[in-house]
């Protein structure tokens, strides 16, 4: 009979004491409870698709103010920044200059009504005359057309007064728009002038704001041909507008208008959106973006961003519990991404149960323990 070595011992108690910790390893993998994770049960859904286009503010009404007569100002009639009425005095210009033209032009035309009198009379006692053939013919021509002279002179009066009367109504400057009024550019002293090139305030209509947007020309094509639209059926129509904050605008707006040019750097048209702004909080110049419908997607899933992971091979995948909680890998067809989701047309059925808090901890085929993730809290009523 042969004995083992001392080597050979080793080896043996080796084996033994490796055994022994399998089997110990294995009963308490057994004894171990299901590993608890997050989960939420996903639902299929109709989901209007949406483009976002980076835009800016636009005022619906720009009006620039410049005097219509020069002079000297008196007075401004306004304030800074508030609201004003189409017609509204904005500055007053001295008027002395333009008071003394009109009384001059009412002067004028007195003169000249008083003369048409006159022609007018001898013009008829001539008439009168010339029946009984006792004024030459001659005297009679001369005298109508002195009567019908000083009818052009006082046509001529009237048009000098009434044009001095509108430059006297001009030293009045009013609000061409209705809107909120800016800045004041000039001064009470100040030496103004027709038609200037600077102006004296600037007023901006608000309310509705537009949005001037840029969107590929090709996709222009589908809505006018009317694919989107079909595309659409009966989605939602309604834009939406993200601020510069992050934001989302509490007003909903729509497509007012297109640009009829490509821009042929780009191969981009303007397009305009009308929002309504009655809190003024659309300011002119603003960078914003638009949340443009341009289709709807049918039976498709919303997966929250931390449930899905990416492959070796950049492969979108997430992890799903299965109805004896057992978890398994699925590979998804992904749409594109909608805020905190992604919408996802493959891979996953209603009423999966998709992970998203604790997949480190776990693997393919390993048994769980799920639990549902609680509803985010409703915003507070005010």
């Amino acid at each position: 009979m042969v004995h083992p070595g001392a080597a050979g011992v080793k080896r043996v108690l080796a084996t033994a004491a490796a055994l022994v910790f399998c089997v110990s390893a294995a009963v308490a993998q057994q004894d171990r409870p299901p590993t608890p994770v997050t989960v939420v049960t996903l639902e299929t859904q109709d989901v209007t698709l949406t483009s976002t286009l980076p835009g800016r503010v636009v005022a619906s009404g720009v009006a620039e103010v410049r005097p219509q007569v020069a002079g000297i100002i008196t007075e401004r009639l306004f304030d800074e920044g508030a609201e004003v009425a189409m017609g509204d005095a904005l500055y007053q210009i001295d008027a002395a200059t333009y008071s003394a033209r009109v009384a001059a032009a009412e002067a004028a035309v007195a003169q000249a009504r008083a003369r048409l009198s006159a022609a007018r009379k001898e013009a008829e006692r001539l008439l009168t005359l010339k029946d009984r053939q006792i004024v030459a013919e001659q005297n009679v021509d001369s005298a109508v057309a002195d009567r019908d002279a000083a009818a052009a002179t006082l046509q001529v009066a009237q048009a000098e007064l009434k044009s001095a009367q509108i430059d006297l109504d001009r030293t009045t400057v009013r609000a061409p728009l209705s809107g909120v009024v800016g800045r004041s550019l000039t001064t009470q002293g100040a030496l103004v002038t027709a038609a200037q090139a600077q102006p004296l305030t600037v007023i901006r209509s608000l309310d509705p704001a537009f949005v001037d947007v840029t969107q590929s020309a090709a996709e222009l094509i589908r809505w006018q041909r009317g694919l989107t639209e079909a595309d659409l059926g009966a989605a939602d129509r309604t834009v939406t507008l993200t601020l510069a904050d992050g934001t989302v605008y509490e007003q909903t707006g729509h497509l007012a208008a297109a640009e009829a040019n490509v821009d042929e750097l780009t191969g981009v048209v303007v397009l305009r959106m009308e929002f309504p702004n009655p809190d003024r909080l659309l300011l002119p110049g603003m960078y914003v973006q638009v949340e443009m419908p341009q289709g709807e997607a049918k039976g498709v899933i919303l997966v929250p961003h931390e449930a899905v992971r990416r492959d070796r091979r950049g492969r979108p995948t997430a992890l799903v519990v299965n109805d004896e909680n057992v978890v398994e890998n699925r590979d998804l067809t992904v749409i594109r991404d909608r805020g905190n989701d992604w919408i996802v047309s493959g891979g996953l059925e209603d009423g999966a149960r998709v992970i998203v808090e604790g997949v480190q901890k776990i693997g393919v085929g390993a048994t769980v323990a799920p639990e549902e993730r609680a509803a985010a809290p409703a915003p507070a009523q005010n």
